[in-house]
């Protein structure tokens, strides 16, 4: 089992910047990805950014340039680094991690999610 703490949400003006932080502990696997996804009220959960054990990463395209994502592996930690802020990134951020299996097969586990809200 894994258990992943997210911390860092909260009320920022557009513009503004927030940095998420979550940490993972338990049977975290060596081939794990982390990432992030964002979810609006009656709405699907979308991708933010994942990044693998050795630095790939992966962005949604309409966050490129704005958000990075990145993980001491040390720390098992991700981080989601946010900035120029908008309105519509408004969301509850949920922290992910994946666990593969050789065989293919994964788990994924999931923080308990943190508000960030962007409102002059």
């Amino acid at each position: 089992q894994v258990h992943l703490v997210e911390s860092g949400g909260g009320l920022v003006q557009p513009g503004g910047s927030l940095r998420l932080s979550c940490a993972s502990s338990g049977s975290i696997f060596s081939m794990n990805v982390m990432g992030w996804y964002r979810q609006s009220p009656g709405k699907q959960r979308d991708l933010v950014a994942t990044i693998t054990g050795d630095g790939i990463t992966n962005y949604a395209d309409s966050l490129k340039g704005r958000f990075t994502i990145s993980r001491d592996n040390a720390k098992n930690t991700v981080y989601l680094q946010m900035n120029s802020l908008k309105p519509e990134d408004t969301d509850v951020y949920y922290c992910n991690l994946r666990n593969t299996y050789l065989s293919g097969i994964y788990d994924d586990y999931w923080g308990q999610g943190t508000q960030v809200t962007v409102s002059s």
